[in-house]
């Protein structure tokens, strides 16, 4: 999720291999722009095949510190991502709006809807981020209670 455009999502049928993930990274790694490589965060779960030493080097070597990893992001720390905030919770209201009944509808759902996502809602979604950020930085370690 950038700025401007969204990947359309990578779907697992079952659980993939370091050598597999590395595959679908690097793939995807290519349909960048310099821009998105220079200054853009990468975001991941805490997946076997994504945290392994192999996967993790790989992944540092395009984004260095811009990565959002288990083992690399203060544990607890605030949902301050627009995925975490914003996308899922959006996304799994209207992936879920007609009841899919089996896997490949859901799937098909889940594909459509974030094709559909606008440019304009990503650029609230990140000028709402902005937002948090600020006001974690002026918390100062404190609660962020009014946001919850």
């Amino acid at each position: 999720m950038f700025r401007r455009r969204i990947f359309c999502p990578i779907i697992f049928d079952a659980t993939i291999k370091t050598a597999a993930y590395m595959e679908i990274f690097n793939t995807t790694v290519n349909q960048l722009d310099d821009e998105e490589l220079s200054i853009g965060y990468f975001q991941q779960d805490g997946a076997t095949s994504h945290t392994s030493h192999v996967s993790i080097a790989e992944i540092q070597s395009f984004f260095g510190d811009r990565v959002t990893s288990k083992g690399l992001w203060p544990r607890r720390s605030p949902d301050l991502t627009p995925p975490d905030y914003f996308l899922w919770r959006y996304l799994k209201g209207r992936v879920y709006q007609n009841k899919p009944r089996t896997t490949d509808a859901l799937k098909a759902n889940i594909t459509e809807e974030i094709q559909a996502v606008r440019a304009d809602v990503l650029a609230r979604t990140f000028q709402n981020m902005t937002r948090r950020l600020q006001s974690c930085l002026d918390a100062n370690d404190g609660h962020l209670q009014h946001m919850l």
